[in-house]
Parts: structure tokens; C-alpha cells; sequence
């Protein structure tokens, strides 16, 4: 394949990100954006030296040779549906839809069309996550017997938002049960999840949760807690750490990790946190990207296809549905197991 014609839906803050990657990708020669906003979409196009698509019908009738979905999470499973029935592969960010039978009706489609769909679970795109897969693999902890996950966003989001996200555990926490699968190469068998929403009072309002934490039984008897928090005032902290019978190890301890020691001969305070996600995994979306490029030049396999979002949404039902029965909940209780 020559240069190729990309497509890109979508033009808020991650899809701007995707717009000035693709548009100095080396294999891509043309870019046409498209937002419900299109306005914004010519900005991005004028700033990005892309064309602006008048709407979204015209990314799928001027000839594209792929799509990449960065729209509204509402958007996501028709805009996938259409990209299989058009024949075009597809990448799109997570989730493929907020609820089991959106998610279950696009990958049908997919499926149906033999197409391409890659979805942007980005952290198996980080450095740190991927050295830690390798690690696990390599044997260097011993038999792996505790995950401990971490996601701490600085600030809530805006009020309008959280009844759109799914709540936190589809929104936030996905990314965590998704790249726990992938680290260990395990599966999520039982989770018991709680939540709380002290916090700001938007949250009670959404009916939603600002602070979660599950514990989950792998199925080779791991055990993994996962945090998250929408209230994390001194930055972003997104971790992970491993522990073996061998050794033990973490996912995201760096100079701008924000977390002060309290011993006298801790690390220094960090003063320059990782303010939040584009930043701290921006080297990572740049790969998902050049990735998906890859795939749809023919020179790489599908790195991230949409089951993996099926068996991440899956593991985040079962945490919901344990927070509000207070009970554990086995995986196969919930519908769409492969």
C-alpha cells in the first residue's frame, strides 16, 4: 500500500492528539477529519494541514483506506458498524459501547465483515507495562501471587460527563482489568467491588461513584486489588505493582509519579506530577497509532482486537454488579463469555 487516506472522527482533546500524530505519520499521506462540532474539526484540519470533512458521512464516501474513532463514547458502536459495513479496518478509542449488547452488536458486525477493528487500550503500548509483561513471562518474580493496580485521576471530570461515562468501573477502572489480562496472561475469574461517593456532590447526583476498589481472583489464584479515585489532588498516578515468590516490581514509579514519602530518607517530594493521562501515556497513543498503521499497510497482526474490550467491559459488569449487591460475583455470571 502507498500513502495512506485516513479518516478521523472525532476532534475534542484525545482526537486532536490523534490528528497531529497521523498527520506527520510517515505512511500517511492524507488525513480528513470530521466532527459533529465542525467547526472544531476545521481548526484541528487547519492546524494539522488535514481536510475538514463537512460531516461524517463524507469520511466513509471520499475514500478512505481506514478509520480511527476518537467521538463521543455514544458514537463508538455505530460508527464501527459502519467502518465493517464499509469494508474499511477501523480503530477505536474504549470502550466499543457502554453496555454488553452495544459492545456484543458492533463485534458481531465486525465479525461479519472480516474487517479490522483495534481498539485503544494504550497501556500495552507504555514501556513500563510492556517490560512488565516480559517480566512476568521471564520467570524473574516466581510464581506471581499479588497485583496491586492503581488509577488516581487529579481532578473529577466536568458534572455533564459523568452520566455519559458509564460510571467508574467502565470508565476508568477498564483500563486497569484490561492490562491486568495482559500483564499476567490471566483471567479474571471473581471479583467483590465497592465504591464510594463522598465526594463531590455531582456524583450522588449521577448516581455514580468518585472512589472504587475490588479485589479480583485470577484463575491461576493470583489476587489483584484495583483502585481509583476522580479525587486525586496532587496529580495523575497510574501504577501497577507485581509481587512474587522471587522478586517484585512497578509499573509507573518514576520522577513524576505523585506520591511523597513520609521516611526520612525517602525519595524528594516530586515537583513536577504528571498532570494527567495525555501526557503521562502520550509516547504510548503515539504507538497504538503507528500500530494501527501498520495493520492496515499488512505489516503487523491486529495488536488489540475488540474482544479485548468484551472481556475488560465483562470484568467491570461484575465489579458493578458486586458494588450494588455487596457480594462476590463470578465472571460467569456475565453475559457474552467467549
Amino acid at each position: 500500500m502507498g500513502a495512506m487516506r485516513i479518516g478521523l472522527i472525532g476532534t475534542g482533546r484525545i482526537g486532536t492528539f490523534h490528528a497531529e500524530v497521523l498527520s506527520r505519520h510517515r505512511e500517511v499521506g492524507s488525513l480528513v477529519v470530521a466532527d459533529t462540532n465542525a467547526a472544531r474539526a476545521a481548526q484541528v484540519a487547519d492546524r494539522t494541514g488535514s481536510t475538514a470533512a463537512p460531516s461524517v458521512d463524507e469520511v466513509f464516501s471520499w475514500g478512505v483506506d481506514a478509520v480511527v474513532i476518537a467521538s463521543a463514547t455514544s458514537a463508538h458502536a455505530d460508527l464501527i458498524s459502519r467502518a465493517a459495513r464499509a469494508g474499511l479496518p477501523a480503530f477505536c478509542e474504549k470502550p466499543i459501547a457502554l453496555d454488553l449488547k452495544g459492545t456484543l452488536s458492533a463485534l458481531t458486525d465486525v465479525e461479519a465483515a472480516g474487517t479490522v477493528l483495534q481498539l485503544g487500550f494504550m497501556r500495552r503500548f507504555d514501556a513500563g507495562y510492556g517490560a512488565a509483561r516480559d517480566l512476568v513471562r521471564s520467570g524473574a518474580l516466581g510464581r506471581l501471587h499479588t497485583v496491586r493496580a492503581i488509577t488516581s485521576d487529579p481532578a473529577p471530570p466536568a458534572p455533564e460527563y459523568l452520566p455519559l461515562s458509564g460510571g467508574l468501573y467502565r470508565d476508568c477502572l477498564v483500563h486497569d482489568f484490561d492490562i491486568m489480562r495482559w500483564v499476567t496472561g490471566r483471567e479474571v475469574v471473581e471479583v467483590y467491588a465497592t465504591g464510594s461517593d463522598a465526594g463531590p456532590p455531582m456524583f450522588r447526583e449521577a448516581g455514580d461513584i468518585d472512589t472504587a476498589a475490588a479485589v479480583l481472583t485470577l484463575d491461576d489464584g493470583t489476587l489483584a486489588t484495583a483502585t481509583a479515585t476522580r479525587c486525586n489532588g496532587a496529580g495523575y498516578d497510574v501504577r501497577m505493582e507485581l509481587a512474587g515468590e522471587k522478586d517484585q516490581f512497578a509499573v509507573g514509579l518514576d520522577d513524576r509519579t505523585p506520591i511523597t514519602s513520609t521516611e526520612p530518607k525517602g525519595p524528594p517530594r516530586c515537583d513536577n506530577p504528571w498532570p494527567g493521562f495525555l501526557e503521562r501515556f502520550a509516547p504510548a497513543y503515539e504507538a497504538e497509532l503507528d500500530a494501527f498503521v501498520r495493520v492496515v499497510a499488512g505489516e503487523l497482526e491486529n495488536p488489540c482486537d475488540g474482544h479485548e474490550a468484551l472481556h475488560a467491559l465483562r470484568i467491570a459488569e461484575a465489579c458493578e454488579l458486586s458494588r450494588l449487591e455487596h457480594r462476590p460475583v463470578r465472571l460467569e455470571e456475565i453475559p457474552g463469555g467467549l
